[in-house]
């Protein structure tokens, strides 16, 4: 075992300032992956900044109408709160897809965006992984690389980013907030999450010592509804093969608002830029909607054993997008 220092914080201030001083600390909120990757020796923090019990539990409107959610609310609670299960459907969703039940009452909306990949490389340390030891390689790439990413993977990582929520985030335009030794700012949720490139150890746009302290979504667009899907190799307790989060309203019979977002392809939720363009003002058909993911997912670069992702992609967006329509 190899020994770590604990530190229960009575408030941000000293949980950031703590963070701080103590390079390779870590926050422990439910800890349903930071405990476990301890546990395999991919994570070796020194300091454990216990912060599951500070104020950030709350989930509240905010003064436009949009919502606010706190670090520490509880997955679960999350997803059976009732302005989420109105307002914001796709999130409850995609809460309730991921996981189980007993973990979901544990896990929190911050350790839930901070969740690291589980590519079987990167958490077994004896093997080379360039998101862990960078420069030792990427045997993924030509191992077993199944569940591994086609959209915006590099030559040195290919590995997926594991959440569910932070795909329906990316999706309604959420805002992170983060509490640093520098003070406050905000991260849009579509660009929290880093592409590898040549860097896959920088999982996110997190700076040393910051902590999440809630996420803000804004309104919701008037007469959009939202749903999530995704496919995966049992019916729970299964990470996505591929998911999608789809936000769509439509006026007159054209699409007046569209936001797309992908899970279980990329390095981050993939956020469907191309695709959203195309849907904007066309017609709300079946055709239109096969068009616009088709132009998306041109970009995907699969390996020898992941290309069914695109089609499996392709079929529950151009599904969603339908199925919304259809409700408008």
């Amino acid at each position: 075992m190899k020994p770590f220092s604990y530190l229960r914080a009575r408030s941000a201030e000293e949980a950031v300032r703590e963070s701080s001083a103590h390079p390779g600390a870590a926050f422990l909120g439910g800890g349903t992956n930071l405990v476990d990757l301890m546990k395999l020796g991919v994570e070796t923090p020194g300091l454990l900044i216990d912060i599951s019990r500070l104020p950030l539990d709350r989930v509240a409107d905010s003064d436009d109408g949009g919502l606010r959610i706190g670090a520490t609310v509880r997955n679960s609670d999350l997803a059976a709160h009732p302005a989420v299960r109105t307002r914001y459907p796709v999130l409850s969703q995609a809460l309730l897809s991921g996981a189980s039940g007993q973990l979901r009452n544990t896990a929190t909306t911050g350790g839930n965006l901070l969740q690291r990949t589980r590519c079987p490389y990167f958490q077994d340390t004896s093997k080379p992984c360039n998101k862990r030891e960078p420069g030792t390689g990427c045997p993924a790439r030509e191992g077993a690389h199944r569940d591994l990413a086609v959209l915006g993977n590099s030559e040195h990582c290919v590995a997926t980013h594991p959440s569910d929520m932070a795909v329906a985030l990316a999706a309604l335009d959420a805002t992170v907030h983060l509490h640093g030794a520098d003070g406050e700012r905000t991260v849009p949720a579509t660009e929290f999450h880093r592409l590898p490139g040549d860097t896959p150890h920088l999982d996110t746009e997190i700076r040393t010592g910051e902590l999440i302290t809630e996420v803000v979504l804004p309104p919701r667009p008037d007469g959009a509804g939202s749903l999530y899907r995704k496919a995966r190799d049992r019916a729970s307790f299964a990470f996505a093969l591929a998911s999608v989060a789809a936000v769509l309203g439509v006026r007159d019979g054209r699409i007046a608002h569209a936001a797309l977002a992908f899970g279980g392809l990329a390095h981050r939720p993939w956020r469907a830029r191309t695709a959203e363009d195309v849907l904007r003002g066309a017609p709300a058909t079946d055709e239109t909607f096969a068009r616009a993911v088709d132009a998306e997912l041109a970009a995907a670069r699969p390996l020898r054993d992941n290309a069914f992702k695109v089609g499996l992609a392709r079929s529950l967006a151009v599904g969603a997008l339908a199925e919304l329509a259809a409700d408008s």
